[in-house]
């Protein structure tokens, strides 16, 4: 289906301005203005479709939970959705239980979650752009993904949240002017998570439940107010083939000149695992008795309880975050 820009009247019964019922197979919407509609293009069973260069504005009028997605995706496989405009509504793009599928290019704005997946395998999400929305891209319950130069700017809770998510690529995204995490890694394993910009977020990366096997090496990590936040016993090393991340906060050396800092980073310490604990303590950060502990901890590494460690940290962010081609296409500042 392709049309030109009309408004779109919200029709059928699931109050959408456009549906791909089951059976209507490599449909075509193209170029079309969907507004005013509780979920803007709704995808449910057609395969092989392609929505793409569609504006679409939901209604706002409602509760914030009681509005729909801009574009919603149930067993569509071989969905391609590009280019889109999404505005208003709860989430911008809804996918539930549907594989083998790209979104790419698409930009996101005034939205609960502005790319949310559950139960989506096989999946490429490249080159979109979330901006001042509560969060940016959630994908919960889903294996293979394929995640590349995307960018968070200005969203308020997470830039990046990983729940339940294994063997996927997490690879050249940026998260900026972000709320209170960058990056959010829940019971993941087996992912890689390398060359990304965390940027200006209260936290950097948390990373929490038993995540294991998370490969996290080439990133930056910039002016977070704490740059992880990661409560366990074990070290966890961040580096690979003898080059880490980028640690803006780290008091570094490179005296060989090999663009690799000569001392590790170390982000937390015990007093840290106690105020995440129990908050409380933080009223005796300021004591002596806290401050002897951070000095010990700090010339005597073997003192700390375990954690994440980057023996090979970065001097310097380059070649970090969107890809400059990647960043034009999708008209991205």
């Amino acid at each position: 289906m392709s049309s030109s820009p009309v408004p779109a009247s919200g029709s059928t019964s699931l109050d959408a301005g456009i549906a791909i019922a089951k059976g209507a197979d490599r449909a075509r919407i193209l170029d079309n203005r969907v507004e005013g509609n509780l979920i803007g293009i709704d995808v449910q069973g057609g395969i092989d479709a392609i929505v793409s260069r569609n504006r679409i504005a939901n209604r706002s009028d409602l509760r914030r939970n009681e509005r729909g997605s801009g574009l919603y995706v149930w067993n569509a496989p071989g969905l391609l959705a590009e280019d889109n405009e999404i505005s208003g509504g709860r989430d911008g793009i809804f996918i539930t239980t549907s594989h083998h599928a790209v979104y790419r290019g698409n930009r996101m704005s005034d939205l609960r979650f502005a790319f949310h997946s559950m139960y989506a395998n096989d999946v490429e999400v490249a080159g979109n752009v979330s901006r001042d929305n509560e969060m940016g891209f959630a994908f919960m319950y889903s294996k293979k993904l394929t995640v590349r130069d995307n960018l968070s700017v200005g969203d308020r809770t997470h830039g990046i949240f990983l729940n339940f998510v294994n063997n996927s690529v997490f690879e050249h995204n940026a998260v900026r002017e972000g709320g209170e995490k960058c990056l959010f890694v829940y019971n993941a394993n087996s992912d890689r998570v390398s060359g990304n910009l965390f940027e200006g977020c209260g936290i950097g990366v948390h990373f929490t439940a038993g995540s294991q096997n998370v490969t996290v090496v080439g990133n930056a990590f910039v002016n977070n107010r704490t740059q992880v936040k990661h409560v366990g016993t074990r070290w966890l090393e961040w580096s690979e083939d003898g080059r880490g991340n980028y640690w803006s906060d780290h008091v570094a050396y490179d005296i060989d000149g090999d663009g690799l800092a000569d001392a590790p980073y170390r982000p937390n310490d015990a007093i840290d695992l106690v105020t995440w604990r129990q908050p409380m303590a933080k009223l005796l950060l300021g004591s002596p008795a806290v401050q002897l502990i951070r000095w010990s901890q700090s010339r005597f590494p073997e003192l700390l309880p375990g954690g994440v460690i980057d023996s090979r940290p970065l001097m310097r962010p380059e070649g970090i975050g969107v890809r400059p081609d990647n960043q034009r296409q999708a008209g991205q500042p």
